[in-house]
């Protein structure tokens, strides 16, 4: 009896903590923290994060890498995407779009920044390491790979970036013997 309150309980919890609306209605639009790039000529680089989706996002994390080359007037953005796998697609998507776009309505922090020359520099690497990311076909939310498991890929190959992903990242870790 005990075991079927608590399981009760939690189902509930877990319920409550939705962000109680659709993913697909939810908020994917520029939260306003990358730089205007019609308006700002330097090479930015931003690694971001946000909550993941629904009660996922109590303990984990979603990590994107958005950038910028010098006079460029767009962001190029890095991450994975899991589902893009069920429809057959690589789970890498570097395409064109808002640096800081909310993350099915979560709000992305700015985990780190590059600016100015330097940063045009760790664009190239980047590109070149998502490019040469192992696992284009696989996902696992955990323990990976994941999203998380590709920006961390990416800081591993460009050290550089300075890159310490938090506690929350869940999948940095994975080397692919997990």
């Amino acid at each position: 009896m005990r075991m079927r309150v608590l399981m009760l309980c939690v189902a509930v919890l877990l319920a409550a903590c939705s962000q109680n609306q659709d993913w697909r209605t939810a908020s994917r639009e520029s939260a306003g923290i990358a730089p205007d790039p019609a308006v700002t000529p330097e090479a930015v680089l931003h690694v971001y994060g946000a909550d993941a989706w629904g009660w996922r996002g109590w303990f984990a994390i979603h990590t994107w890498i958005a950038a910028k080359g010098t006079g460029e007037s767009a962001y190029t953005v890095y991450e994975v995407i899991g589902w893009r796998a069920s429809r057959g697609l690589s789970v890498v998507r570097i395409e064109q779009d808002y640096a800081d776009r909310f993350w099915f309505g979560a709000t992305p922090r700015l985990l780190k920044e590059h600016r100015g020359p330097a940063a045009q520099k760790l664009i190239e690497a980047v590109d070149r390491a998502a490019k040469d990311y192992p696992w284009p076909r696989e996902y696992k939310a955990f323990p990976g790979p994941n999203s998380n498991t590709f920006i961390a890929w990416i800081g591993q190959r460009v050290p550089e970036l300075g890159l310490k992903l938090p506690f929350s990242a869940i999948g940095r870790g994975y080397s692919g013997s997990n």
